[in-house]
């Protein structure tokens, strides 16, 4: 698994950085949803809401390990020859997964699309490094992956 965190207003490497617009209204929502947004003309890429109602702050989700839907997920993504290469990237990670705009404000609690809990927690390391893929702020250490993993962006 592999995140970066955006911290708001203070944080120009942030959508929000410029404040409250109708792209960035999610991120200023409450905490537990959903913001989607294109970039590039073709990627989406999937943030969890973190901060409470009216701060804005959000963590990008950048890659993480497949577990289940594999054979889906090849079908989305049939590029990716090896399975650590099917969600290896907040654009691959989306369309591995069918995560569109169409989700952009959903509740990760109730919504169609959901963060769980997992059954069986195993311990694991995380390692912190510089955000990586941007321009403003790119130095401030707030990637965070899981030590050794294979599942992470290249």
């Amino acid at each position: 698994m592999e995140v970066e965190a955006y911290l708001g207003t203070s944080d120009r490497a942030a959508h929000s950085w410029r404040g409250l617009t109708d792209r960035t209204r999610v991120i200023f929502g409450p905490p537990g949803h959903a913001y989607v947004y294109f970039i590039y003309g073709m990627y989406e890429c999937l943030n969890f809401v973190c901060e409470p109602e009216g701060q804005a702050g959000c963590v990008l989700i950048r890659a993480l390990e497949p577990l289940a839907g594999l054979a889906t997920m090849r079908r989305r993504r049939p590029a990716a020859h090896r399975t650590e290469d099917l969600a290896s990237g907040p654009g691959k990670l989306t369309l591995a997964m069918g995560i569109t705009r169409k989700l952009n404000g959903a509740d990760l609690v109730t919504g169609p699309l959901q963060l769980l809990k997992p059954r069986h927690e195993s311990p694991f390391e995380v390692q912190t490094t510089p955000r990586i893929g941007i321009t403003h702020c790119a130095d401030w250490p707030l990637r965070f992956v899981i030590a050794d993993n294979r599942f992470v962006s290249r």
